[in-house]
């Protein structure tokens, strides 16, 4: 007897169809009840403490504020767009060198152990310390933001492309050499599909640190993005509108996050993750 099925009658389980009723309906419910609790917190704590509105605006004004900039043409059209190409390109090409570099210490172990003490020195190196060179080499311009966002998102997509091709079970492989397929066979027909779902998934890190990366970038040069737009609200004291920028970072990350996790069923929909996530849609 499956989960789906009692005694291969087709019908299933009723404590599994109340459990997932309750699991889909939870994010329903559950999203607007932190707002509201959040709410609630916000203005009690302006209400006790008395805070200024200069350091903690109340929750209407940063609605209003909110509000304003999401019907504004400019910041979609400058701002949003800026941060847009910026953080896609800068996830491109972490995308090419972190596959490449994947699959390259995935399969060779000596170059594994040469290149990955340096790689590693890259990440842990704060990048506020490098985001000074960038603007030094590529100017004030996007290329500073695309680089930064880049050196920041590789990482992720490195390891787990490594990581996939060192877990290619070893039947797969004995196949691939039994039949005499050429290296470009296997890479495209065997290396790559399996792999697909670890690259996927060191992409939902990336993206988020993509655009991390190309917002801290425009805080430290340039005059277009978010990150610059907020800086600017911040120096002129607009405290409500710089609170509703961060709530319009945060909707922005939080979309391109979900593009992403979308893609999964699209390019693995025979993954064992995303069969499970099927499952428990229906």
């Amino acid at each position: 007897m499956t989960t789906k099925d009692v005694a291969g009658t087709g019908v299933k389980p009723p404590g599994r169809n109340w459990r997932r009723a309750i699991d889909r309906s939870l994010v329903w419910w559950s999203t607007p009840l932190v707002l509201v609790l959040l709410y609630l917190i916000w203005k009690a704590y302006i209400a006790i403490t008395g805070v200024s509105p200069f350091v903690l605006p109340g929750p209407a004004a940063v609605f209003e504020a909110l509000k304003e900039q999401v019907t504004d043409p400019y910041i979609w059209k400058v701002h949003v767009w800026a941060t847009f190409t910026e953080t896609l390109w800068g996830l491109g090409i972490a995308i090419v060198i972190g596959v490449t570099l994947g699959f390259l210490i995935g399969k060779s172990r000596v170059l594994a152990r040469v290149l990955k003490p340096f790689i590693v020195a890259t990440q842990v190196t704060p990048k506020v310390a490098l985001a000074p060179l960038f603007v030094l080499w590529f100017g004030f311009g996007p290329g500073s933001k695309i680089a930064l966002a880049a050196i920041v998102s590789f990482f992720p997509i490195m390891t787990n492309t490594a990581f996939g091709i060192q877990s290619l079970p070893r039947s797969l492989r004995e196949m691939g050499t039994s039949v005499g397929a050429r290296t470009w066979y296997r890479f495209g027909r065997i290396e790559l599909p399996y792999t697909l779902a670890y690259i996927l998934a060191g992409l939902e890190v990336a993206i988020v640190l993509a655009t991390i990366g190309a917002i801290v970038g425009e805080y430290l040069g340039g005059d277009k993005g978010l990150g610059r737009y907020a800086l600017n609200l911040q120096n002129n004291l607009q405290i409500d509108m710089l609170f509703g920028s961060i709530v319009l970072m945060a909707a922005y990350g939080l979309v391109l996050y979900g593009i992403v996790v979308a893609l999964k069923y699209f390019l693995i929909p025979w993954h064992e993750s995303v069969r499970v996530l099927r499952e428990d849609q229906i």
